[in-house]
């Protein structure tokens, strides 16, 4: 089983714990959860686990399982998560198997991210871990960001990974200006103060693959404009990487084959700037089916 952890932006939605036990679906601009409970589809968890959801329908394979508590920035549901997580994780693993985890936005607290990695330590075997959005800053902020398999940044989060004083993005020095020419610096600052694994996708006009330490592969096409001005399309990367890891790919394959495929969907789709991003994850099927050998050419 694969885990998909984040929050949603609304403090009265319950921490729902029902989708690791079921398979959650997508229905049109909708995530529907195992309880018939309906979120929209537009940017963060939700986005991310539908992507990884249609994408693990196309190519065949179990769909991800979903952990979803509500948290518009107050810590509340999130505390509730860390807790939750750090008590429950062994018996999850004992039950279903865990093969590996993808953490989405939870409110950055120390000690809750450090029960949870914790318990996640004492598995045996240890799960696979992805960190998307605010789970990188907490990652990097408890000093554990090198047991991390996979982060997802932007460039503007690959500068805060690579400022190795700043607590918070907030705090992020003049890195924060970063342009794609100023990538390869900032993987070697980030790498060189251990504030990211050894595998990243870094997610801008050019997306940065980087496996086992060393820059892997440069993804630049197919290349439609529009997509910088849609919001979820960071997220749609991660659910694609989460589907294709899910699906026993190897790491350094996945995140190529994930930046290519939101490519790929981007193509597919023909967006315009008022597009949003539950149209382009409603055609993940189609789109695979008529990809997949250019998103996996070696």
């Amino acid at each position: 089983m694969w885990l998909i952890a984040g929050t949603v932006p609304e403090n009265g939605f319950p921490f729902y714990t029902g989708g690791i036990w079921e398979d959650s679906k997508v229905e049109g601009d909708m995530l529907v959860l195992p309880n018939g409970k309906k979120l929209p589809v537009a940017r963060g968890a939700t986005a991310l686990a539908a992507t990884a959801i249609m994408a693990s329908q196309a190519i065949g394979k179990p769909v991800p399982r979903l952990l979803l508590v509500g948290d518009c920035g107050t810590g509340k549901g999130s505390d509730e998560a860390y807790t939750w997580l750090s008590e429950n994780l062994p018996s999850i693993a004992e039950k279903a198997g865990l093969e590996g985890l993808t953490f989405h936005y939870f409110y950055p607290d120390l000690d809750g991210h450090n029960r949870v990695f914790m318990a996640l330590e004492d598995l045996k075997p240890k799960p696979m871990l992805v960190a998307d959005a605010g789970f990188m800053y907490v990652a990097k902020m408890s000093g554990y960001a090198t047991s991390y398999d996979l982060f997802t940044p932007d460039i503007g989060e690959l500068a805060f990974l690579a400022d190795e004083m700043a607590p918070h993005p907030f705090y992020t020095r003049g890195f924060l200006l970063a342009e794609e020419e100023d990538v390869p610096e900032l993987l070697k600052r980030a790498r060189s103060h251990d504030n990211c694994p050894l595998n990243m996708i870094v997610k801008g006009k050019t997306d940065y693959i980087l496996c086992n330490g060393e820059l892997y592969a440069k993804v630049s096409e197919p290349s439609v404009e529009a997509m910088e001005c849609i919001g979820g399309t960071g997220d749609i990367v991660t659910g694609f990487a989460t589907a294709f890891l899910a699906a026993g790919y190897p790491i350094c394959k996945s995140a190529l084959q994930a930046a290519r495929a939101a490519r790929y969907l981007a193509l597919f789709c023909n967006p315009n700037p008022e597009t949003q991003a539950a149209e382009l994850i409603d055609n993940i099927g189609k789109m695979l089916r008529q990809n997949m050998e250019l998103i996996q050419k070696e």
